[in-house]
């Protein structure tokens, strides 16, 4: 019995450790290792890091669909806790840094989406041709037999400078399939002659909008301006993957959206949409919409002050060109959605703001900032501020502190600095502040607030003092522009 146990134990054990695909290495075996790859994706990480820990299942799991991909692809992390060397070699400063190797070097920074679906979608790009060769009309019929937008380049000869033209595209725009073909064949079956063409796939396409598109212009970047307007279309799905691609201002409707398991259910909502943003485009209208999966933007919709998901129909959040958020109260219907843009456009409804409590004390030296006193502190005109965005997890953060509060100390008698913080995990942060690692620095002159300069010194006290004194406005009282501390009156009088 004891054996039968002490088997099971094992298989399960092995179980657990073949689940994780994700490739450890270390200072004494990367170089090596990554040597063995075409294509790889780098994870450089700490654990104690919030943004790791919220990466770590959608990395493992994009990791998992990647090694049965044809071609294979590989996706490695390192231990930047640990691993000292490495990641200092690759100019590692905040966590995860992700980083794509080709050949055993460096290829380029990853910016793609922190989500499984986006990073297998962006590693087979970078694995694989950037589009795909159609030779038989059975290819062709296969690439657009999919469940979204193919683009395919219709072509004289595979290295005419339109064709050049459009693989530099391609190349350019991962979210979208490419394909081409200089086959007759295949332009007779599809009924297209020389250009390049976008297709929407039958589960996408209504009467709001063509289901082909023909790329009229010429030159690359009409070309990508183009396919990436089109390809969202009037009312493309907006995921975590693709959300940054869509314009501002911006209608998102989320419900129950499932391409899958309920197509005619989610188009049955999505239809509606249309309807009205079709009206506000003919109207002339720079307006853009979407639809969303309640379940999967569950954060998203918290973000904006919506706690509810609706029921059986959609809940509305809207965002402006200086990305303030803005939630539909009303009941949806087309008649309520079409007033609720009617009064965004008016300006008749108030942004919502995500923010802790402000304060009723503020004594300290270091100011606390929420997003309902942002204005009043750092937007002081008569001010210059110094403000750190950090996390309460952030283990750099935590470094800091000490640091930061002996700087304000030192400060606090400047009557036109303030030295100020926000946890930009709990509120909103406006723009034009740039906020994607913790802590984020920036300098908001007087002058210049809506052009505040990213922080980039050196985090010692008297290195912040040296900045400060020479960046600051009218200067500081207690120390000259290269950030020495003057003497006081009294310690210059001399004995009578």
């Amino acid at each position: 019995m004891k054996y039968q146990i002490l088997i099971v134990f094992s298989v399960l054990l092995s179980a657990v450790f073949a689940s994780d695909d994700v490739v450890v290495l270390t200072d004494a075996n990367f170089a090596s290792e990554i040597a063995k790859y075409d294509v790889v994706l780098v994870k450089f990480y700490a654990p104690w890091c919030g943004h790791c820990k919220r990466l770590a299942p959608e990395y493992e799991k994009a990791a998992t669909i990647l090694k049965k991909s044809d071609p294979p692809v590989t996706l490695v992390k390192v231990d930047c806790t640990v691993e000292t060397s490495v990641c200092s070699k690759y100019g590692v400063s905040g966590y995860p840094t992700l980083k794509i190797f080709k050949g055993g070097e460096v290829s380029k920074d990853y910016e793609g989406p922190r989500e499984s679906d986006g990073i297998v979608k962006t590693m087979n790009r970078e694995a694989g041709p950037v589009s795909k060769k159609l030779e038989t009309v059975e290819e062709a019929r296969n690439f657009l037999d999919k469940d979204s937008v193919g683009v395919i380049g219709f072509f004289d000869a595979e290295d005419s400078n339109d064709a050049k033209t459009f693989l530099k595209v391609a190349d350019q725009l991962p979210d979208i399939r490419f394909a081409h073909t200089v086959s007759d064949k295949v332009k007779e079956e599809l009924k297209q002659s020389n250009g390049v063409v976008l297709f929407r796939p039958k589960v996408l396409q209504s009467r709001f909008e063509d289901a082909e598109v023909r790329f009229t212009e010429s030159g690359t970047v009409k070309l990508k301006a183009f396919l990436q307007s089109e390809a969202l279309g009037l009312c493309a799905e907006r995921t975590m993957s693709n959300a940054a691609n869509f314009g501002k201002p911006l209608f998102v409707a989320y419900f129950n959206v499932d391409y899958t398991k309920n197509p005619k259910g989610t188009n049955y909502w999505r239809n509606r949409i249309m309807k009205v943003g079709k009206q506000l485009r003919e109207e002339g209208k720079t307006l853009y919409f979407a639809i969303s999966n309640v379940d999967e933007m569950n954060r998203e919709l918290e973000e904006c002050g919506i706690t509810e998901n609706g029921g059986d129909k959609p809940v509305v959040c809207a965002w402006d060109s200086q990305n303030k958020k803005y939630k539909m109260t009303e009941t949806f219907s087309v008649e309520s959605f079409e007033q609720f843009i009617s009064d965004f456009l008016a300006g008749k409804i108030e942004p919502f703001i995500k923010s802790e409590p402000v304060p009723e004390s503020n004594d300290e030296p270091v100011k606390v900032v929420v997003g309902k006193n942002f204005d009043e502190i750092v937007n002081n005109p008569d001010k210059d501020v110094l403000i750190e965005f950090y996390a309460p997890w952030c283990g750099h953060c935590k470094s800091l502190a000490p640091k930061y509060d002996e700087l304000a100390e030192k400060l606090k008698d400047e009557n036109d600095i303030v030295i100020a913080k926000m946890d930009a995990t709990a509120n909103d942060v406006p723009k034009p502040y740039d906020v994607k690692g913790f802590p984020t620095l920036y300098f908001a002159p007087k002058g210049s607030k809506n052009s505040p300069k990213k922080y980039e010194g050196g985090r010692e006290v008297d290195e912040f003092i040296k900045y400060l004194a020479k960046e600051s406005t009218d200067g500081l009282q207690g120390y000259s522009r290269d950030g020495k501390k003057k003497k006081s009156k009294k310690a210059d009088k001399t004995d009578l």
